[in-house]
């Protein structure tokens, strides 16, 4: 098979980008086989894991499907998730020369893995989606009506309006112990764009940022793609190990220390201290991203950073309302050092004029009224119950191969696979899938090679029973892959630390 490798990628996007093409374009058929991995790889002079991430990131566009046994096959029809078969072959992009150094970066991004809902799965234990609340919608659509016939009939503040910039403060401060004025908010379309936004004003083109690895794919890809240096920084159990950061030449750190995307781990106490200490130290920015922080099931939550003694000078602090009411809700914000702020609301002054005036208002009557407060308690207790039933599942059904990182927060848990090798984890998803279950591998969120295989576990969007059911299915599905080709024998215990080394 002809496949072309043009050199202005890494090798994977080049293989992926030149059979999604032939497949758009219809020169490969649906239904025909792509060649063995082993066999194109040959082909090309390159590793077989990189044809095997390539084929992997077709089958999550569904322009491919992967049969246990069999092969890889193009898909029988172009999903709608996927680019549309056009008359004549796709325009070509414009030649490198011809775009800017940040469109090229961008191509060289490998595409996203679009998580949506897969109607074929009976099971989907997908992560990264809040707990749908049929209350909070009814609130939420009474609250839009009336912020409709409210809002200003010009542009909206670039900073944000003064009604949600002040509930939030309150919010943060009750919730988090973050101490700001609503002067200090910031309002801004979600945490990627908060990310986009700070790497504008604080980088320039080759400037280092420590991230974690494995970390959050859309967040290092926005710093990629603004021409930042990425260092990847360990992590155990107690979070990011910040005597693994280097003393000099890291103009940016950025961090999950209340629930780690996508491990789980929370950063203890004494490592936001010194992770404080090291960014006075070295002038080093701080970006905390407070993913999953709203919700935890056990113990007193950890103050946040930017709550912490010196956070104030150092911690641009981020949080988002897309995990906590609905994606489509396009609202974060971003508390950053004074010093920073003028600079932040005159970059989203240029990005996009502001956010939303009638969705800022609907959102500000929400937290103002108690209804967002209610959603909370409601969504805790319920998102309790599911992990509860997960984790029982998980024991029950799974415990002789899965190692269960939990850490009594967010809206997923990690499952270890310490005797399993990355071939047989990829064809225990495919098994899955065959069977109507949704598994999703830790590996994609590694930038370097994954030094242990493991699964997440969403349980937001399943119910008790379904979750019950989910994890029996995985324990046969485990089985069987198990039997399918020597894995070695079961661990009866291992640490959950050891399980990150």
């Amino acid at each position: 098979m002809f496949v072309e490798l043009d050199g202005d990628a890494p090798l994977v996007v080049q293989i992926t980008r030149s059979l999604r093409a032939a497949i758009v374009s219809g020169t490969l058929r649906p239904g025909a086989a792509l060649p063995a991995t082993r066999t194109l790889a040959a082909e090309l002079g390159v590793s077989r894991n990189t044809v095997v991430t390539a084929y992997e990131q077709l089958c999550a566009e569904q322009l491919a499907v992967a049969e246990v046994g069999r092969g890889t096959f193009v898909a029988a029809a172009v999903t709608p998730s996927s680019p549309q078969r056009t008359e004549g072959p796709a325009p070509a992009p414009a030649p490198l020369h011809e775009v800017s150094r940040y469109a090229a970066r961008l191509r060289a991004l490998p595409a996203p893995v679009l998580r949506g809902p897969q109607p074929q799965l009976r099971y989907d234990m997908r992560y990264g989606e809040p707990l749908v609340d049929p209350l909070l919608m009814s609130s939420w659509r009474r609250a839009l009506g009336q912020a409709a016939m409210n809002c200003r009939e010009n542009y909206p503040p670039c900073i944000g309006e003064a009604a949600l910039r002040r509930a939030i403060a309150e919010y943060i401060l009750r919730r988090r112990g973050v101490l700001c004025d609503a002067d200090d908010v910031v309002i801004v379309s979600g945490t990627h764009q908060a990310i986009c936004l700070l790497a504008r004003i604080l980088l320039d083109e080759g400037d280092r940022v420590a991230v974690e690895n494995p970390g959050y794919e859309a967040s290092v890809q926005a710093l990629q793609a603004g021409g930042a240096r990425l260092v990847d920084v360990p992590f155990d159990a107690h979070g990011l190990e910040v005597s693994a950061l280097p003393r000099t030449g890291v103009r940016m750190i950025l961090v999950t220390p209340s629930h780690q995307f996508p491990t789980g781990a929370v950063m203890s106490l004494e490592r936001r201290r010194a992770l404080l200490e090291h960014a006075d130290a070295t002038g080093s920015w701080v970006i905390e991203d407070d993913y999953d922080g709203e919700f935890r099931y056990d113990g007193t939550p950890l103050p946040a950073l930017r709550a912490l003694e010196a956070g104030e000078r150092r911690v641009s602090y981020v949080g988002t309302f897309s995990k906590v009411l609905f994606p489509g809700l396009r609202l974060g914000y971003v508390v950053c050092p004074r010093a920073l702020r003028d600079d932040l609301v005159a970059a989203k002054r240029l990005d996009d004029r502001g956010c939303s005036s009638v969705d800022q208002l609907a959102l500000a009557q929400l937290m103002e009224s108690g209804a967002f407060d209610r959603h909370l308690r409601r969504a805790a207790v319920e998102l309790r119950r599911r992990r509860a039933s997960l984790l029982d599942g998980l024991r029950r059904h799974a415990g002789g191969h899965v190692v269960v990182l939990d850490s009594c927060a967010g809206m997923h848990v990690v499952g270890w696979l310490p005797a399993w090798p990355a071939d047989r984890v990829r064809s225990l998803v495919h098994l899955a899938a065959e069977r109507g279950l949704g598994l999703h591998s830790i590996a994609p969120h590694y930038r370097r090679a994954t030094p242990a295989q493991g699964l997440l576990f969403g349980y937001a969007t399943l119910s008790v029973k379904q979750l019950g059911a989910a994890t029996a299915l995985l324990g046969a599905c485990l089985r069987d892959a198990s039997r399918s080709r020597a894995i070695a024998p079961p661990l009866a215990v291992i640490d959950d630390e050891d399980a990150m080394a």
